[in-house]
C-alpha cells in the first residue's frame, strides 16, 4: 500500500501531469483539498473510489483515513493544489506516515507562480533586471515567519517576489517593500490563476491595495512584485546569442 501525494496543479483541470492523472486512476481512495482542487480532476478516479474532501478535516482525521486504507491494502491518492512542495502541509503528513511505517511517493505538479507567469505572459528572470525569484508569504493568523524571512529583509535583494497567502495583508506588504522597490514598482495580483474566474489586477506598490479592495479579492491570490512585470529595454540572454559558444554550439569556422 502506498500514499501518493500528487500535485494537482494551480486550478485548470488539464494542468495535471500524466503521472498524477494515472496515479489517481489507480487508487481506490482519494483525499483532496476541496476548496483548491477542481472537481473535474476527480473524474480520473475509479468509479467506486472512496473520495473524501479534506477541507473540513484535521490532520488526525486525514491520517486516520490513510491508516484505514493501509489496513485494507488500498492505495491512496492525496491531492494537493499546485505543487505539494510549496505550502502544501505535506511535511507533517509525511512525518506521521514515517512514524507509522506507511510508504508514500510524491508527484510534483504545476505551481501557482508558474501559472501566474503564464497568465501574465512574463518571464520572471530577465537579463540584468532580475535573476532571482523568491517564493514567500507573510505572517497573519498562520505560522509566524522565521527570523530574517520578513519582507523588509527579503526586499533588500530586489528580486522578483511571489508572495503567497497574503492578499489580505497588502497594507504591510506595501509598507515593507516601498523603501526597497519604490512606490512606482509594478505589482500584479492574480486571483485563482488558470481557473475560469481568473482575475488579474495590475498596479504599483502605491496603488495596488486600493485596486484589490475595489475588486473585493480576499483569498486565493498570488502577489507578484518586481520590475520584470513592465521591463521592455533589457538585453537578450546570452543563451542564444551568436557570440555565445558552448559544447552544443561550438564556434563556427570562418
Amino acid at each position: 500500500m502506498t500514499v501518493y501525494f500528487i500535485g494537482a496543479g494551480p486550478g485548470a483541470a488539464d494542468l495535471i501531469t500524466l503521472r498524477g492523472r494515472d496515479q489517481i486512476a489507480a487508487c481506490p481512495v482519494c483525499l483532496y483539498a476541496g476548496s483548491l482542487v477542481p472537481e473535474e480532476i476527480l473524474t480520473h478516479a475509479p468509479k467506486e473510489a472512496r473520495i473524501i474532501d479534506t477541507a473540513p478535516l484535521t490532520l488526525d482525521d486525514i491520517i486516520a483515513e490513510m491508516v484505514a486504507a493501509h489496513e485494507k491494502g488500498l492505495d491512496v491518492a492525496r491531492l494537493h493544489s499546485g505543487d505539494p512542495s510549496l505550502y502544501g502541509a505535506i511535511g507533517e503528513q509525511m512525518r506521521r506516515l514515517d512514524e507509522l511505517g506507511i510508504d508514500y511517493v510524491i508527484t510534483p505538479g504545476v505551481p501557482a507562480f508558474a501559472a501566474v507567469a503564464a497568465t501574465l505572459k512574463t518571464e520572471f528572470t530577465l537579463p540584468e533586471v532580475s535573476q532571482t525569484v523568491i517564493l514567500t508569504r507573510t505572517s497573519m493568523k498562520a505560522t509566524a515567519m522565521p527570523n530574517n524571512e520578513d519582507l523588509d529583509t527579503l526586499g533588500k535583494s530586489g528580486a522578483t517576489l511571489a508572495i503567497h497567502l497574503s492578499v489580505r495583508n497588502l497594507r504591510a506588504v506595501t509598507a515593507d517593500l516601498i523603501p526597497h522597490y519604490g512606490s512606482d514598482c509594478p505589482v500584479a495580483v492574480v486571483f485563482r490563476a488558470s481557473w475560469p474566474d481568473e482575475t488579474i489586477i495590475r498596479g504599483t506598490l502605491a496603488d495596488i491595495r486600493e485596486k484589490v479592495r475595489t475588486e473585493k479579492i480576499t483569498r486565493t491570490a498570488l502577489i507578484i512584485v518586481g520590475r520584470v512585470l513592465e521591463a521592455k529595454e533589457y538585453r537578450d540572454s546570452a543563451l542564444y546569442h551568436a557570440d555565445h559558444v558552448h559544447v552544443l554550439r561550438p564556434k563556427r569556422k570562418a
